[in-house]
């Protein structure tokens, strides 16, 4: 499952590629809890083990894709 992260002031959006075995409302949980100004920072693990922090106050969006999706390659219109 990919996770895109858009960054307040930076051009680029931070891209996690999330473990098969990433539970997708743990993760929407820990988006929630950043969000709303439960917690300072949020935390999330690629399938390389590699931690990743963005702190709360810096996310524009968050968008949780599905697991499932098969990644597009050419120039063809799906």
């Amino acid at each position: 499952m990919d996770v895109r992260i858009g960054v307040t002031n930076a051009p680029r959006e931070l891209v996690v590629e999330l473990g098969d075995d990433a539970d997708r409302d743990a993760v929407k949980k820990a988006a929630e809890a950043a969000l709303d100004g439960s917690s300072a920072v949020l935390w999330l693990t690629d399938r390389k083990g590699r931690d990743f922090a963005v702190p709360a106050e810096k996310v524009a969006y968050i968008d949780i894709g599905s697991g499932t999706e098969t990644p597009n390659i050419g120039f063809g219109s799906v």
